[in-house]
């Protein structure tokens, strides 16, 4: 049993998570060293449509090759996390940019009960400097700023791809994307639904020569954008259409002003087109205004109903460790009769 195996003992599964596409240059070295350094763990490499040997690789290494065939990372981890049952879930990429050492020891966090998600810090250690894309670290911290002002968080890296994560995240996780906006989809979730979360720092390395990323900067990164703007307005909706309301009453006063000294001076309107749209400015953020009252009572509703879940899942939990300890003090009882 290797040093790092030895921090799962009282666990009954572990599970490392690596989605692949087209990465059989490095899966095997991938898969090898968490075999060796978590023998108790399953590793489970799952193939999104690769088109080289990938799967095979991975295989031959040791992993459970599962396939995901519809095409984007939020696809696969959807898959990920509702077909893989265990207590301990490790993810990283197939791609071996990350020291499977550090994303080992982000479990310790879970098995001690101080997080549900804990986030692999790149940016922290030698992500800029082996990072050879520069528009990707200005995306990273564009989204950082983005998610840390709008959430009121301290988040250090939001698009990491290793992390470690608890049943109770895992099981109760509702994934709605399906590319690679799936990091920040699952941190704004964890955000709002006050999951604990911590960071630890990750080595990162880039690819290999003859590695090459799937990540495309410009539409990606769009992708990424287009979500946060969207869980903005459907987990903080009083802010976002308050906002809205605001910047159009803002537009409508102004316009408001010219038509309103002319009649106070002169006791007549000639400014009659400024005067109908700025009634119209006006008259939509009133209508901002209301929606966004509207649209928070009903995300509350859904808040009250996602907590009554999570009592549903925590005595599920209980019930289910109830039946494995028995089983388990089943199996010690045949033993000692043999």
């Amino acid at each position: 049993m290797s040093k790092a195996d030895t921090q799962f003992d009282r666990h009954e599964r572990i599970a490392v998570l690596l989605p692949c596409y087209n990465e059989a240059q490095t899966i095997g070295q991938t898969v090898a060293v968490y075999r060796e350094l978590i023998p108790s763990a399953a590793v489970y490499v799952f193939d999104n449509n690769s088109t080289d040997d990938t799967a095979a690789v991975a295989a031959a290494a040791g992993a459970h090759v599962r396939r995901e065939y519809r095409q984007g990372k939020g696809f696969v981890i959807r898959s990920m996390f509702r077909d893989i049952d265990a207590d301990v879930y490790l993810m990283a990429d197939g791609d071996n940019t990350y020291e499977a050492k550090d994303v080992v020891a982000l479990a310790d966090d879970i098995i001690t009960g101080r997080a549900d998600m804990v986030i692999g810090d790149r940016l922290s250690g030698t992500y800029f400097e082996q990072n050879k894309r520069p528009f990707h670290g200005v995306g990273n911290k564009l989204v950082r700023w983005l998610i840390n002002r709008i959430f009121k968080s301290d988040i250090i890296d939001v698009m990491t791809g290793a992390r470690a994560f608890s049943r109770k995240f895992v099981k109760t996780y509702p994934s709605l994307v399906g590319g690679f906006e799936i990091e920040t989809e699952m941190t704004i979730h964890a955000l709002d639904k006050n999951f604990l979360v911590t960071h630890h720092p990750v080595l990162y390395r880039d690819r290999p020569k003859g590695s090459y990323s799937k990540l495309r900067t410009i539409p990606d990164g769009m992708r990424v954008l287009k979500t946060v703007f969207a869980l903005f307005k459907d987990f903080r909706p009083l802010l976002f259409f308050g906002l809205a309301s605001a910047l159009l009453f803002a537009l409508g006063l102004f316009l408001f002003i010219r038509p309103l000294a002319e009649y106070l001076s002169t006791g007549f309107v000639t400014y009659i087109p400024t005067l109908v749209v700025s009634i119209g400015f006006m008259i939509m953020s009133l209508l901002s205004g209301v929606c966004g009252v509207i649209v928070d009572s009903i995300r509350k509703q859904t808040q009250t109903f996602y907590e009554l879940e999570l009592y549903h899942y925590h005595a599920n939990s209980e019930a289910r460790k109830e039946q494995m300890n028995k089983e388990q003090t089943n199996r010690e009882t045949e033993q000692k009769l043999q």
